[in-house]
């Protein structure tokens, strides 16, 4: 096979991949055998309802909870085969994450924020501040104000900024809208969906809201235990 159709076959691989995945909560089965999937370029949104565990999806992928039986691998390697050191810089190199409230240090401006992320994982001093001020110029974060002070909608900015200073495979974001007002919220989800095509990575994201998800590239739907595709969004409220 040629050089350049060898790297296509491999870039068509999942950057996620969840085999027959399994975990239980005070006797109740939160994941009876899930399968999915996520490629790059491609977006997929989780909802269902409260309690279903769509967070505790996301903190399988991230090797935070170990699962009874099954198997998640990312970027072609088994978050359950690695521990400790071996698992955070995996993770750290791997995967971006957004979370709702955004979970930024208010002591620190919004490129401190984003640069961090990049200086824990080893990154170059300069190169980590250039990177992180590409990325918030490119998400539309005002430079020169302080983190305390920004909107609810460019600290979310600065999050996904944060989550991609990396250049990770996979970008995960749990209810990353849930605490914006509705224009602010349109304006995250928009920016968000956008990453997969921009940054060549894929994105999972759990989210309770159906006009959110619906921006996805595919929608499934976590109850009972099970994931199931959702073929029509707009009557699936």
């Amino acid at each position: 096979m040629h050089g350049d159709s060898a790297a296509l076959v491999a870039d068509a691989r999942p950057v996620l991949g969840v085999s027959e995945l399994r975990y239980s909560v005070a006797g109740r089965s939160l994941f009876a055998g899930l399968d999915l999937a996520v490629c790059r370029g491609e977006s997929v949104a989780v909802t269902g309802p409260s309690g279903s565990g769509k967070s505790t999806l996301l903190s399988c992928v991230l090797g935070l909870v170990r699962p009874e039986s099954g198997a998640v691998e990312v970027a072609g390697a088994s978050m359950g085969g690695m521990k400790g050191k071996a698992l955070a810089v995996h993770r750290s190199r791997a995967i971006g994450m957004v979370f709702q409230f955004g979970e930024l240090l208010p002591e620190l401006t919004p490129v401190d924020n984003v640069a961090l992320a990049a200086l824990l994982a080893g990154t170059d001093r300069t190169e980590a501040y250039s990177r992180a001020a590409s990325l918030l110029e490119e998400l539309g974060v005002p430079a020169g104000t302080a983190t305390q002070d920004l909107s609810g909608g460019e600290r979310q900015r600065t999050a996904v900024a944060r989550a991609l200073i990396n250049s990770p495979t996979l970008l995960l974001a749990d209810e990353p809208t849930g605490a914006l007002d509705r224009a602010s919220r349109d304006r995250v989800a928009e920016l968000l969906f956008a990453m997969p095509a921009r940054h060549n990575c894929g994105l999972l994201v759990a989210t309770h809201d159906t006009d959110v998800a619906r921006r996805a590239d595919r929608m499934v739907r976590l109850e009972e235990g099970k994931l199931s595709p959702v073929i029509d969004p707009a009557g699936a409220r």
